[in-house]
């Protein structure tokens, strides 16, 4: 596989891990997962991390994973590289896995003294990669293995972050975060 096909493949196969946060923020609200609990002082989870934030996103996801399989054709004709498709399991693994990463990391946040919003490098961007990534890898090993070889998974790390960055800064710039990262 070419670089650029390579690049191309990672972002199209990651793309129903990346919309679920997005989708949560955007439904927001809800009755909070943790139900106000507190563990050593801190909540244990937050505000932020809703029921229906996680049922939203990973609908989402889900749903985006299986319109992508329907153009998927299309687009690889289109865009003049081969594209991966996604089964049910494929597609909700990598959005359930994805809202689980982004959970995990408000836990660590939580544990570590860190506030609601407050930045924590390295698992700000890549939590819900490492979520995404396990749970698919769970629910449906045989299109992972085949989807989500050594190079792509290397554009996935790189690019995640810088992606995460961006988009965060433009939802910021337009009012739909509290901050930019």
């Amino acid at each position: 596989m070419e670089t650029v096909d390579t690049v191309v493949w990672a972002l199209w196969a990651m793309l129903p891990a990346y919309i679920p946060n997005n989708a949560a923020v955007l439904a927001g609200g809800g009755r909070p997962i943790d139900g106000g609990r507190t563990w050593g002082g801190r909540r244990v989870l937050g505000d932020g991390k809703t029921w229906r934030g996680t049922l939203i996103g990973t609908l989402a996801g889900t749903l985006l994973a299986l319109g992508l399989t329907q153009i998927a054709p299309s687009a690889s004709a289109a865009l003049g590289a081969d594209l991966p498709t996604f089964s049910l399991r494929a597609g909700l693994g990598l959005a359930f896995g994805a809202m689980l990463g982004d959970i995990g990391a408000s836990f660590l946040k939580r544990r570590t003294g860190r506030e609601r919003g407050a930045a924590f490098p390295g698992l700000d961007q890549l939590d819900f990669v490492v979520g995404a990534l396990l749970c698919a890898f769970v629910a449906a090993p045989s299109w992972f293995t085949e989807t989500f070889t050594l190079p792509v998974l290397v554009v996935v790390v790189v690019a995640t972050p810088v992606l995460h960055i961006v988009t965060n800064g433009i939802a910021y710039v337009f009012g739909l975060k509290n901050e930019p990262w």
